[in-house]
């Protein structure tokens, strides 16, 4: 199936019965929560890419909210990242994601919620307008990264958040964290990164996520991300960068 994303204009292809399907935007951090999960899982899937500027309606009667991801088969559709991956993990039970723990999984359920707080401050640093706006917004973001790498050092065994092996929310903020030193390049800064003597556990899972198979299937360099959020900011969003034509 084409990677190239559907737009207003199209029909939605047929979909096969018993097959998974993932509607999905290729640079959506949100869909790629899901796609990580997806591919650590290792689950046989069909992917189909959505012009989020121009939704196709047959999109909009699947998920009214517009958002990908959206999963689907057969008769089930489950939208949002946290509901499909979660989903997913309860009916692919192998290589677990979720704690098993109650109270561990509470916790880091709460975690997730603070990711919402960090990506505030990283896009208000994108679109910041002024040197202080900018200078406050970078303080805010190190604030961020001290509260993750703390809770990394609270939970003794590493690199991950789940310990020796990633855990859900592992796959949860690591869009987050790949996307984070595309600031440098939109904003024409030095070098933007997690640094390593104030922040070495976060070093750590940076690296050790960074060498996983599942990681490498999804990820994009620092440079195609910047490229395509330069396109969005300027109102025409190449959803189809990088893909042959």
């Amino acid at each position: 199936m084409s990677q190239k994303a559907l737009g207003k204009d199209s029909s939605c292809p047929p979909a096969k019965p018993g097959v998974l399907r993932l509607y999905s935007m290729r640079f959506c951090p949100f869909a790629h929560r899901t796609r990580l999960v997806l591919n650590h899982k290792n689950i046989p899937h069909e992917e189909v890419n959505i012009n989020l500027k121009e939704k196709p309606d047959w999109f909009l009667d699947l998920n009214p909210l517009g958002q990908v991801p959206v999963l689907q088969i057969d008769d089930k559709v489950i939208a949002d990242s946290t509901a499909t991956s979660e989903w997913l993990d309860d009916v692919y039970p192998e290589n677990r994601l979720q704690p098993a723990d109650p109270y561990r999984r509470a916790v880091d359920r709460g975690l997730l919620k603070y990711i919402s707080k960090m990506n505030t401050t990283y896009y208000g640093a994108i679109f910041s307008t002024n040197a202080d706006d900018l200078g406050e917004k970078m303080v805010e973001l190190e604030k961020h990264l001290k509260f993750y790498e703390e809770n990394l050092a609270a939970r003794e065994e590493g690199p991950y958040f789940g310990g020796s092996q990633p855990s859900m929310f592992d796959f949860y903020f690591w869009p987050t964290y790949e996307r984070y030193p595309m600031l440098a390049l939109l904003k024409e800064l030095p070098v933007v990164k997690v640094d390593p003597d104030k922040f070495p556990r976060l070093t750590s899972y940076g690296k050790a996520m960074v060498e996983r198979p599942e990681v490498k299937a999804v990820a994009f360099d620092q440079a195609t991300h910047a490229t395509f959020f330069k396109s969005y900011i300027s109102g025409a969003p190449d959803f189809d960068m990088c893909l042959e034509q």
